[in-house]
């Protein structure tokens, strides 16, 4: 998948000390996009947005 035009957004979980940073992409046409912020040229994990709304529903029930 071209990522090229992704926006990317860092949680807001994530803190500024270097430590985990994800951000998220969520402006793909029916997919979302997940990376590590300290890695920006690595891999990223691409969801469909129905998967997206099952781990975050799942999250959220874990908190």
């Amino acid at each position: 998948m071209d990522l090229s035009r992704a926006h990317w957004c860092k949680s807001s979980f994530s803190g500024d000390n270097g430590g985990h940073c994800v951000e998220v992409a969520s402006n793909l046409p029916g997919s979302i996009a997940v990376r590590d912020s300290k890695n920006p040229g690595g891999p990223a994990l691409i969801f469909t947005s129905a998967q997206w709304s099952v781990f975050l529903r799942t999250m959220k029930r874990r908190e």
